[in-house]
């Protein structure tokens, strides 16, 4: 187990990328890693999933995983909590997946702030496909440079987003700048994580 005892928060929320979470997770925790998979409050503006709607909804992914999920049982190889539960001194390393749930997580200020402080205090800062965008947002909000002036990659849709911030987007499986590792798409799952294994050993 190469990353035995590291501590990895996973951040997502409704509309994720189901592979990009569940993959990420039991690749980490099979290297030994200790998972928190935190979730925006179901209550935050503006958080909701559309298909369909209903206010007591589990965080649902883009293909129908939930989280919590009902496949792996909570308390084995990941715990959850709310993203407001989240300290930098609680963690080693910090991940977000991609799909549709990046656009909601940019928006909230407590998860930025998290991000900015892990990233400030060189920790491992990775994203995948829509993630580069919370990347993107903690730089504008809370001034860091995460992706500003740094190469880095995406899914395509987010290859103008990283240019405006100022970043230089490059068309590869994953990219390790300093602490921070981004990648393009679920196809690169395993370059993704071996970068972070690689990072944390």
């Amino acid at each position: 187990m190469r990353i035995k005892g590291k501590r990895i928060a996973v951040i997502t929320a409704h509309e994720f990328e189901d592979v990009e979470l569940l993959y990420s997770i039991l690749r980490l925790n099979e290297e030994g890693a200790e998972i928190t998979v935190a979730t925006l409050p179901k209550t935050a503006i503006g958080h909701f999933h559309a298909r369909p709607y209903w206010p007591e909804k589990p965080i649902t992914g883009r293909f129908g995983s939930t989280v919590p999920f009902y496949v792996l049982e909570e308390g084995n190889r990941w715990k959850h909590v709310e993203t407001t539960a989240l300290q930098e001194k609680d963690f080693d390393a910090v991940v977000f997946p991609g799909g549709l749930a990046p656009d909601f997580i940019r928006c909230d200020e407590g998860t930025l702030a998290f991000t900015a402080a892990m990233y400030r205090a060189g920790k491992v800062v990775a994203a995948i496909c829509h993630g580069p965008q919370v990347l993107i947002s903690t730089d504008v909000v809370m001034g860091t440079d995460i992706v500003k002036g740094k190469k880095a990659c995406s899914w395509l849709a987010v290859k103008d987003d990283l240019k405006n911030a100022g970043a230089e987007w490059i068309d590869a499986p994953a990219v390790t700048v300093g602490n921070v590792i981004t990648a393009r798409c679920p196809d690169d799952l395993p370059e993704f994580c071996q970068e972070i294994i690689k990072a944390l050993e």
